[in-house]
């Protein structure tokens, strides 16, 4: 008779579930049994939140949730950090923990922890299993939560004895529970206000993120002739060389764009929470601002922003049941204002720095080097801040960062992305800062030959701390600069060719090394200067 740990595997496959990642434990040593020749790839990680960081950017290629496995204790709480980026980024994502045994639940056990204290406030499901035939019913839960409604982190907690037991029950039989349809009178109300609105901006959001959620976005905002403002990190959802694109709500916009967001006269914010950044600080929409808000979880819905039309909806199907209008012809002129403060944003003038390139240079560089179908992963920093602003992305390139800016997230998630497209170029963005939290991912690069075209920005410091601390305590340096390793015999023990970038002169060769087959670190001597206050 199949074991629990079995029955688990066996639904997880029966999902598409075909691949996950893990730092094995003892606590678990069943589950890697029936992994053993199942049709699921393991691959195992140098770090719990490497595996974590791995799996989500698994679930944002792919639409599934992303699977990792840890054991009890330390390695779950290593695992902390991907459960918050799932949640913060809306991600579907199960944690299998392998917990203490039955009899030794809630003693204080070595290594023993409440996960559903632990994680209860922040995670969408925390199940534990005391009994075998559990698990099946335990794990079809927790994969239809971590996938309805607003995708997010799941956790079960699995007793290592209970994993190995028999288990007579199956997974029940279940769908996923299929996304609300608006109702017609709402759809008319919306269509009306989209008719009269003279200068509306469409807010995108994580309801877009899937292959078919571009293109019907794309279609839509063509067909009623909407600005597309995207919400913060997704530039990938909507193609940003259309003159409809309006940019991404950011960290910090610029005043003249902030100043034309808050004169629209609606705003149709689909399949988004409206979170702190996307709303510039809880500040946009601005009071009287008419507000039509869709999101598939109603507890999202007028919690911070009062809107003339709330939805509990699916933001796909509610696009798709509106039928194209005539617009009015303000819309047209509104519409070439948004996206010409959004070009004027995007440029980037040359200046030279005594301590190392500008890194939004670097970052134009890379864009125009990145093929049609390129991925870019970005780690949490500074660094980063280009690659959001200055590269534009075309339909087919995706952009896998951490929304909640949690660093370390970049070179795990490369990981995942080369493993997941063999043979398109996965360009890890990553600063010195946090390079060596997850660095050591690399070595699965080279147990799976990947790859993997690594930029590392050397400017010493964490810069976004530095910014802060700057304006601040100006000129009182106090535990935001540090020594380097040398980086270029740390990449080569990793096997892959380093390719230096000191000056301006020297971007063609990085050009180069994106082009040319194979791995490669880019080590960019960048300057702290260019972004101090």
């Amino acid at each position: 008779m199949p074991t629990a740990a079995q029955r688990l595997v066996d639904f997880l496959a029966a999902q598409g579930i075909d691949r996950a990642f893990c730092v094995p434990g003892e606590s678990y040593i069943a589950l890697l049994e029936a992994l053993h020749d199942a049709p699921i790839d393991l691959v195992v990680n140098r770090h719990e939140g490497g595996a974590g960081f791995a799996a989500i950017a698994d679930a944002k290629l792919t639409g599934r949730p992303g699977v990792f496995m840890v054991s009890r204790g330390p390695g779950a709480c290593n695992a902390a950090i991907a459960l918050h980026t799932a949640e913060q980024d809306a991600v579907p994502l199960i944690l299998l923990i392998g917990q203490v045994e039955a009899k030794d639940l809630r003693r204080d056990a070595f290594q023993e922890i409440d996960y559903g204290h632990m994680f209860g406030r922040f995670c969408k499901f925390v199940g534990e299993a005391t009994r075998p035939e559990q698990v099946p019913e335990l794990i079809a839960r927790a994969y239809a939560m971590a996938m309805q409604g607003v995708p997010g982190p799941v956790v079960l907690s699995l007793p290592e004895d209970v994993l190995d037991m028999e288990c007579a029950a199956a997974a029940p039989s279940y769908s996923l529970a299929t996304p609300a349809a608006a109702a017609p009178a709402d759809v008319a109300r919306i269509a009306a206000a989209l008719a009269q609105a003279e200068r509306p901006i469409l807010l995108a959001g994580h309801g877009f993120e899937s292959a078919e959620g571009r293109a019907a976005l794309a279609r839509f905002a063509e067909a009623w002739h909407l600005p597309v403002a995207v919400s913060f990190r997704r530039q990938d959802i909507f193609d940003n060389h259309s003159p409809l694109y309006a940019g991404d709500m950011g960290l910090r916009n610029p005043d003249a764009q902030r100043e034309a967001f808050a004169s629209a006269d609606l705003i149709l914010a689909l399949g988004t929470r409206l979170t702190d950044i996307t709303t510039q600080g809880y500040s946009w929409p601005a009071a009287g601002q008419r507000l039509i808000h869709v999101c598939p979880d109603p507890k999202f819905l007028n919690w911070l922003f009062p809107a003339e039309i709330a939805l509990a909806a699916d933001a796909q199907a509610l696009i798709a049941a509106l039928p194209a209008s005539n617009v009015p012809p303000g819309r047209k002129a509104w519409a070439e204002k948004l996206r010409a403060l959004h070009v004027a944003d995007c440029q980037v003038k040359p200046r030279d720095w005594p301590d190392g390139l500008p890194f939004a240079e670097v970052a134009q560089a890379v864009g125009a080097a990145l093929p049609a179908d390129g991925i870019v992963t970005l780690d949490a920093g500074t660094f980063g801040a280009p690659f959001y602003r200055k590269v534009s992305y075309a339909p087919g390139q995706r952009l896998l960062v951490p929304i909640s800016g949690a660093m370390g997230f970049g070179v795990p998630s490369a990981v995942a992305a080369t493993l997941r497209c063999p043979g398109r170029t996965v360009v890890c963005g990553v600063g010195d800062g946090g390079i060596l939290m997850t660095g050591g991912e690399l070595a699965v690069a080279v147990e799976r030959n990947l790859p993997i075209k690594l930029l590392l920005s050397e400017n010493l410091g964490y810069a976004s701390i530095r910014i802060h601390q700057e304006r601040q305590h100006p000129g009182r340096v106090s535990g935001t600069m540090f020594a380097n390793p040398d980086f270029a015999h740390w990449a080569q023990a990793f096997g892959l060719p380093v390719t230096r970038v000191n000056t301006r002169d020297d971007l063609p060769a990085m050009q180069e090394a994106i082009r040319r087959p194979g791995p490669a670190a880019i080590l960019v001597k960048t300057s702290m200067q260019a972004v101090l206050p």
